[in-house]
C-alpha cells in the first residue's frame, strides 16, 4: 500500500474516530452532566433538540460543500479543518460555561460542536467519494464504520471512568484532544482539484428519481429503524430481566462496540470482493438471525455472544449501505446526494426508536425483537429493485451510470492513488 493510500485510510479512520467520541458524550454523558447542574429534563431535552439541527441539514451542508470552493482551497479539505475546529472550540469551552446560569449560551455552544461535527462528517463523505475508486468503496466505509465505533467503544469507557470522579473538565479535555487528532492527517492529505466535468450541476438531481435510488432509500430507512430500534432496547431488556448494574451495561455495549468494527471490516472486505448485491443479501440475512436470536436470551451468560452478533450484524449492514450508497452517488452532486440517502436512514432510525419503544410497552421486548427480525423480510423485495437496473453484471455492484463523464472521472481519481 502506498504512502498517499494509508494517509488517507488514516485520515478518514481518525475523522470517524474523532466523531465516534462525541457521539458518545452527547448519547451517553451529557444528560448526566447538566443534570448535575439541577437542570430539568425538559431543559436536558430543549439542548438535545436543538443541537441535533445541524445533523437534520446536513443535505445543505453537502450542497455547500460541492457548489462552493472555500477561499480556493478546496472543495472538501477546508471545511474538513474548519469542522474540526468548530467541535474542538465548543468542547474547550464546555466548562467554563455555568449550564443553569447561562443556559442559553450553553445551547448556543453545543449547537457549534455539532455543527463541526455536521460540518467535516459530511465533507469527510464527499473527499470519500471524490477520490475513492468504486472497487475500494467498501473498504473506506469499513474503515470509517470501524473507526466511528472505536471511537465510541474507548471513549465511553475512558470518559465513564472519569465522570465517575467527577472532573468533568477532565472529560472535555480528553474529548478535544480526541477533536484534533485527525487535524495533521487531513493537513498532509491532498485534495484533487475538481474536473469540469464533475462540477455541481442543479441538473444532477434528476438522478433522485431513478427507480432504484428511490428502493435504495427506502431501504435504508427500514434497515435503520430494525437495528437502532432494537439497539435501543438492549440495555433495558438487561436491565429489567436480569438486573444488570450499570457497569455491566457498559461491558455489554463495549462487546457490542468490538462487534460493530468486526463486522464494519468484514462488510468491506466483502462488498469489494463479492459486490453489493450479495454483499447486501448476506446483511438481510445477518440482521434477521441475529435480532430475532436477542428474543432468546436467557441469562446474562447468554447475552454475551448474541449482542456480539448483533454487534457484528449492525457493522456489517452500516458498511454495505454505505458503500452501496457511495455507487450510486453522482459526483457533480456526490456530498449531497450521500447526506440526502444518509437522512433517509436517520429518518427511519428515529422512527424506530419510537416504534420499539411503543412496541416493547405493548408486547414485550422478547416479542419486540421478534418483530423486529421479521421486518428484515421486507427489505428482499426492496433490494430486487435497488439490483434490477444498472448492476455490474461481473460481480453485482451498483454503478452511478454508463456515461463517458463518469467513466473519465472514475479513471482520474484511480490514477490520483496509483
Amino acid at each position: 500500500m502506498n504512502k498517499v493510500l494509508s494517509l488517507r485510510y488514516a485520515a478518514f479512520g481518525s475523522l470517524y474516530f474523532a466523531e465516534g467520541a462525541i457521539l458518545s458524550y452527547f448519547t451517553s454523558l451529557n444528560a448526566i452532566y447538566l443534570r448535575s447542574f439541577d437542570l430539568t429534563m425538559s431543559q436536558v431535552g430543549l439542548f438535545s433538540a436543538i443541537a441535533v439541527i445541524p445533523m437534520i441539514l446536513k443535505v445543505f451542508i453537502g450542497m455547500l460543500s460541492d457548489k462552493v470552493n472555500l477561499f480556493g482551497l478546496g472543495h472538501r479539505k477546508p471545511y474538513i479543518v474548519l469542522g474540526l475546529m468548530m467541535q474542538t472550540a465548543g468542547i474547550l469551552a464546555f466548562p467554563f460555561i455555568h449550564p443553569q446560569h447561562d443556559f442559553v449560551l450553553m445551547v448556543v455552544t453545543g449547537f457549534i460542536v455539532v455543527c463541526g461535527m455536521a460540518l467535516y462528517d459530511t465533507c469527510t463523505d464527499g473527499l470519500a467519494l471524490d477520490t475513492t475508486p468504486l472497487e475500494d468503496k467498501g473498504k473506506v466505509q469499513g474503515i470509517m464504520v470501524s473507526g466511528r465505533a472505536f471511537g465510541v467503544v474507548f471513549i465511553s469507557g475512558l470518559l465513564g471512568l472519569i465522570s465517575s470522579q467527577g472532573n468533568w473538565t477532565w472529560v472535555f479535555m480528553v474529548l478535544a484532544s480526541m477533536s484534533v487528532i485527525p487535524l495533521p492527517m487531513v493537513l498532509l492529505l491532498k485534495e484533487p482539484a475538481k474536473a469540469p466535468e464533475a462540477s455541481f450541476k442543479w441538473k444532477a438531481f434528476k438522478v433522485l428519481k431513478r427507480r432504484n435510488i428511490i428502493a435504495l432509500g427506502f431501504l435504508g430507512a427500514l434497515f435503520t429503524m430494525i437495528t437502532n430500534g432494537t439497539n435501543e432496547l438492549v440495555n433495558p431488556f438487561l436491565e429489567e430481566s436480569y438486573g444488570i448494574s450499570y457497569m455491566m451495561a457498559g461491558l455489554y455495549t463495549a462487546l457490542w462496540g468490538i462487534g460493530v468494527i468486526a463486522g464494519g471490516l468484514t462488510g468491506g472486505r466483502f462488498t469489494d470482493r463479492m459486490g453489493d448485491r450479495k454483499a447486501m443479501r448476506i446483511a438481510m440475512f445477518a440482521t434477521f438471525v441475529a435480532v430475532v436470536m436477542l428474543s432468546f436470551i436467557h441469562g446474562q451468560a447468554m447475552a454475551w455472544p448474541l449482542l456480539f452478533l448483533f454487534g457484528v450484524a449492525y457493522g456489517y449492514y452500516e458498511t454495505v449501505y454505505f458503500a452501496t450508497s457511495m455507487a450510486v452517488c453522482d459526483i457533480r452532486i456526490a456530498a449531497s446526494m450521500f447526506s440526502i440517502l444518509m437522512a433517509m436512514a436517520n429518518i427511519g432510525s428515529s422512527i424506530g426508536m419510537v416504534v420499539s419503544g411503543y412496541l416493547s410497552d405493548m408486547a414485550g421486548y422478547r416479542w419486540t425483537f421478534a418483530i423486529l427480525g421479521l421486518l428484515t423480510l421486507l427489505l428482499f423485495p426492496l433490494s430486487g429493485i435497488i439490483f434490477s437496473g444498472k448492476e455490474d453484471d461481473k460481480n453485482g455492484s451498483l454503478s452511478v451510470s454508463s456515461d463517458e463523464t463518469t467513466e473519465k472521472i472514475s479513471l482520474d481519481k484511480k490514477s490520483y492513488y496509483e
